[in-house]
């Protein structure tokens, strides 16, 4: 059985200096051996071929990652429905009141407070459940991201995201891609939630590696806002010191074994501050997954999840954000 610690509030009534776009190198990784695996895809469709919709969703850890289930928006009311997170009102969520959006993307959250079925009793519900959801232009692909800062640890939650229909991947040349990012922070050691946005480029070589196409991409430009709206990117930088002045940009490892003849892509990214020698520091890493569609390939969606150290706190930060990007 998991068990976590709710804030105490909500019990009682109650994100150095580096460069953005395809100015950063890459990482190399020059793929696997005997003793290492591939990125693994999320939980979700099985079998599928690029014919097929594909649905992926964050896996249950143990940890309470991946306990949101059936996401569903309903577009007649702008709600979301969430299953399975404890203590988020009565499972739908509403457009925020404060952020209603992030870019393109919208933005949700559940109610701060239940009533007893029988007496009508107030009872609080854990704070800062919050709801990301992207659709792209064309309807076919979409994600949503569902965390909560009413956690000392990272709270319950999870993600989705999905191709609704085919995609017809190129056999020669490479692509270009460009588009939005955001999506939500929360803490390990302390409460609260937080925003993120960025803006994010992704290529495609479809004629290299032998084994999967190469894939490199670059999210930039980050800014990190409060829940009441209020950018607190600034004060991350204070925190960092030796001069930064814009959060580090998050680069792909490229390598051969990232990509599937679905459509599917999964690997690992991260990002580092530089001294003044030039000398880099990883500060952020974890895995990117996403699935191309279209008749061109000409879109893709997808999640990024990263930890780091918080350099305000102390503390460990996870960054969960959702991308579509066009060519």
């Amino acid at each position: 059985m998991i068990q976590k610690l709710a804030l105490l509030m909500a019990l009682l009534g109650m994100l150095a200096a580096c460069g953005g776009g395809d100015g950063t190198n890459p990482v190399n990784n020059p793929g696997t051996d005997e003793d290492d695996t591939e990125t693994e895809l999320p939980d979700g469709t099985d079998d599928a071929t690029a014919s097929d919709p594909i649905t992926r969703y964050e896996e249950q850890d143990g940890s309470g990652n991946g306990y949101a289930s059936d996401i569903s928006y309903d577009a007649a009311t702008d709600t979301f429905t969430v299953n399975n997170l404890g203590f988020d009102g009565a499972n739908v969520y509403t457009r925020d009141d404060q952020v209603a959006s992030l870019g393109p993307f919208a933005v949700y959250e559940a109610t701060d407070t239940f009533y007893d079925s029988i007496t009508g009793a107030p009872i609080n519900q854990i704070a800062d459940y919050k709801a990301v959801y992207g659709v792209s232009t064309s309807g076919q692909t979409n994600f949503a991201i569902v965390r909560t800062g009413g956690y000392i640890d990272y709270g319950f939650g999870g993600f989705v995201y999905a191709r609704n229909g085919s995609v017809t991947l190129p056999t020669t040349g490479q692509a270009a891609y460009s588009g939005d990012y955001a999506g939500l922070r929360d803490f390990s050691g302390r409460g609260g939630i937080e925003y993120v946005t960025g803006d994010m480029n992704m290529s495609i070589d479809f004629e290299d590696f032998d084994d999967g196409d190469a894939v490199k991409g670059y999210v930039f430009n980050r800014r990190v806002y409060d829940t009441a709206g209020n950018d607190v990117t600034n004060n991350i930088l204070d925190a960092m010191g030796n001069g930064a002045t814009a959060l580090p940009t998050l680069v792909f490892d490229v390598g051969p074994g990232v990509t599937q003849e679905n459509g599917e892509i999964a690997g690992t990214l991260g990002s580092n501050t530089f001294d003044e020698n030039g000398v880099a520091t990883q500060y952020e890493d974890g895995n990117y997954y996403a699935v191309l569609s279209g008749s061109n390939a000409e879109e893709v969606v997808g999640v990024i999840v990263v930890d780091s150290n918080d350099p305000r706190f102390g503390v460990d930060v996870r960054e969960t954000g959702g991308f579509i990007l066009y060519r």
